[in-house]
């Protein structure tokens, strides 16, 4: 339903979509109430099915990119410095939006569509298809390639917060977690989170609006400045409010849930890697003592 909200709030004073023209930046009620008036309830949840699809996969894709880059570029610059972390999120925002644009691009078209014969994902697809082919999935690619400055700033942020939360910590047997880190950790990510969102925020109504069907907006700078001209600097903060909403605590929730499975997966495999060493080492132990004995 956030999804739905956040993105018919990026038409502000503009028209938006099958509708009459707002005189002010709409708010989470107005933009309930105004689905629910002309919509009906149902369509709060409309592009759901593409966002399920694509929530798992683009997760799984940007974290391992991520940790991959991040191993890669610790071996040949300093470790751990702001600079890896950059160009560690760097590459993996490249990777995570070229491969999962168009599943986004559909849901937004989905939550746009204010047509009354509503039409599925799969007859989303067709469209899109049929009208622009294949780079059709790609409109607003740019607007996303920009917006790799917002997950840049967050991990830069939340790696420092994270390093500086750290001194505070006192040291445990073993380097065991405790529920007070992962709290440290959503506390880090909602902080870094809020001020990366709300830097790099234009660019999430640059391409909501591309995105939409049959509009003046064709390229992403030409929509910065046609919004700057129609309805001002304000106008590329539209639906701010109700981004971090929705951003703020569904960051906190991935950043300790990405933290608690590196380090059970960390554990498991030192664990193993113990085990293993130990069971060399006996039986390093049994043969030298039976070849004694011989």
């Amino acid at each position: 339903m956030m999804h739905a909200l956040v993105a018919l709030s990026h038409f502000g004073s503009s028209t938006p979509p099958g509708g009459s023209p707002y005189h002010s930046a709409p708010g989470i009620y107005q933009c309930i109430k105004y689905i629910v008036q002309n919509e009906g309830t149902r369509a709060l949840f409309k592009g759901l099915g593409p966002n399920l699809v694509g929530v798992a996969p683009s997760r799984a894709i940007y974290f391992c990119a991520y940790s991959k880059s991040k191993i890669a570029f610790n071996a040949i610059l300093t470790p751990d410095t702001p600079l890896v972390h950059v160009f560690s999120a760097f590459c993996a925002g490249f990777v995570a939006c070229t491969l999962t644009n168009p599943i986004w691009f559909v849901k937004t078209r989905l939550q746009l569509d204010h047509r009354s014969n509503k039409i599925t994902a799969m007859e989303c697809v067709q469209r899109i298809y049929r009208q622009s082919g294949i780079l059709g999935f790609y409109k607003g690619i740019v607007a996303s390639y920009v917006g790799i400055s917002e997950t840049v700033i967050h991990f830069v942020i939340y790696e420092a917060v994270k390093a500086w939360l750290a001194t505070y910590r006192i040291p445990t047997i073993d380097d065991r977690k405790t529920l007070r880190d992962f709290l440290e950790f959503m506390a880090a990510g909602s902080f870094s989170k809020t001020i990366a969102s709300t830097i790099a925020y234009p660019h999430e109504v640059a391409r909501t609006r591309l995105r939409e069907e049959g509009t003046k907006y064709q390229a992403f700078w030409q929509t910065l400045r046609t919004v700057c001209a129609e309805e001002g600097p304000q106008g590329l903060y539209r639906g701010l409010g109700t981004h971090l909403i929705r951003q703020i605590p569904n960051t906190a929730i991935i950043m300790a849930t990405y933290e608690a499975v590196v380090y059970l997966l960390s554990r498991h495999f030192h664990q193993q890697s113990l085990l293993n060493n130990n069971n060399e080492s006996q039986f390093y132990a049994e043969t030298k003592s039976k070849s004694e004995l011989a």
